[in-house]
């Protein structure tokens, strides 16, 4: 940063009336956090908490620490005043790396009382022979035909780093030479993140499986160092409704630009040496202030995998909605629209079942035939949705059908477009 602003910024939230948006968000946040620590809460449904939040951080990185730095640079090009977005950029990491070192506790804390119920993740050198021998076979089946190892030298630059994409950074080195070289391994995204030890409740971690069988990447090389790292890119959409001739074809373009925005985070591993995260910051063009060192595994939204196992006891019991009361047979007194005729009628989602009111309400409305036109505003949108579904039929039937969608409904632009 262009100068450095006093470090009590993170307790100076108040702008006259209002408190200060961004570090509003992160107490937020961190109310989401406190969840994971709800001893009331079943052990999964905590889990849920953990992965939710890691979530959230990740798309206030990309949309408003990354709005705050457009702010500073535009300031530092017009000359106008840089104290504003740099105390809050000041401010908000202060508060983040308090809440990211919380969050690292927190999953240490969970990872114990989930293993004291037979639920672990595990390293792979804490294996028994037998079973590394057969998360081997998994890694040269499934692992290693999608990797592609990508060595940094004077004939091969820096390579892309895509956005929110998990990375091996690995130190390697001729034995006769001695100099070593950086490589960067992808972990893909397209495999689990957590891989079972085969007749157990055990897991171990994608990119630990991945680092064990480096030799088979690099081989004749001496690996000297391997951590991961992971880079978050600006992803909001610069958009300006009243510029854009044609708003679908302008999202539509954004959206294929948004991969390639500039970095604003840098997240590595705790252990990570100095020289690693120096290299890192050079190549990716970013200060010491925007790296996050993480005690704990990067991305645990990949948590979300451990609810696919069969524990009941470690989760809540499903909620099913029901039937709001005013609607309850409904369908033998007229249906929907005879019984909003008679008084209005409130419906609390996911509580009240959204199938029998919302979409039955639409269901109706498309085939009667006292139903001139329906009027109605989209926000976010499944491909997949009944709602879309109905409205079709409704229009096919003659009916005047009129849906404002709202395209720059953020991270859900594919989703409405399509």
């Amino acid at each position: 940063m262009v100068a450095r602003v006093a470090a009590d910024a993170a307790s100076d939230i108040v702008r006259g009336n209002y408190f200060e948006r961004e570090l509003s968000w992160l107490d937020f946040n961190g109310r989401v956090l406190g969840l994971a620590g709800d001893q009331g809460l079943p052990l999964l449904e905590r889990v849920k908490f953990l992965a939710i939040f890691a979530t959230n951080l990740d798309e206030f990185f990309q949309v408003r620490v990354a709005s705050l730095k457009d702010k500073l640079a535009a300031n530092q090009e017009s000359g106008a005043s840089l104290v504003e977005p740099e105390r809050n950029l000041v401010a908000v990491a202060l508060r983040t790396r308090s809440l990211v070192a919380s969050h690292g506790q927190a999953y240490h804390g969970l990872m114990d009382e989930l293993a004291a119920v037979g639920v672990q993740i595990v390293t792979v050198s804490s294996l028994d022979v037998q079973d590394r021998r057969q998360l081997s076979k998994v890694f040269e089946a499934q692992v290693l035909p999608v990797l592609t190892p990508l060595a940094v030298d004077a004939s091969h630059p820096f390579p892309y780093i895509s956005n929110l994409s998990l990375n091996l950074g690995v130190m390697v080195a001729l034995p006769e030479e001695g100099d070593t070289k950086f490589a960067r391994v992808k972990v893909p995204s397209n495999l689990p993140r957590l891989i079972a030890v085969a007749g157990s409740e055990r897991f171990v971690l994608l990119e630990d499986l991945l680092a064990c069988h480096l030799d088979l990447l690099f081989p004749g090389m001496d690996v000297i160092a391997c951590h991961a790292f992971r880079v978050t890119r600006n992803a909001d959409l610069d958009i300006q409704d009243d510029e854009a001739d044609d708003l679908l074809a302008t999202v539509e373009m954004e959206l294929r630009q948004r991969r390639f925005g500039r970095a604003v985070r840098l997240e590595v591993a705790a252990a990570t040496g100095p020289d690693m995260v120096q290299l890192l910051c050079a190549e990716l063009e970013l200060d010491s202030d925007d790296v996050y060192q993480v005690d704990a595994p990067l991305d645990l939204s990949a948590l979300w995998e451990l609810l696919r196992i069969e524990r009941p006891e470690l989760k809540a019991e499903p909620w099913a909605s029901v039937v709001p009361a005013m609607l309850a047979g409904a369908e033998e007194s007229g249906g929907i629209l005879s019984v909003i005729r008679q008084h209005d009628v409130l419906v609390h989602h996911p509580y009240e079942s959204f199938a029998a009111s919302v979409e039955a309400f639409l269901q109706q409305a498309a085939e009667d035939p006292l139903v001139l036109a329906i009027k109605l505003t989209l926000y976010r949108t499944s491909g997949d949705s009944p709602i879309v579904s109905t409205l079709i039929r409704a229009a096919e039937r003659g009916k005047q059908v009129v849906v404002l969608v709202e395209l720059q409904a953020r991270f859900d632009e594919e989703n409405n477009i399509a």
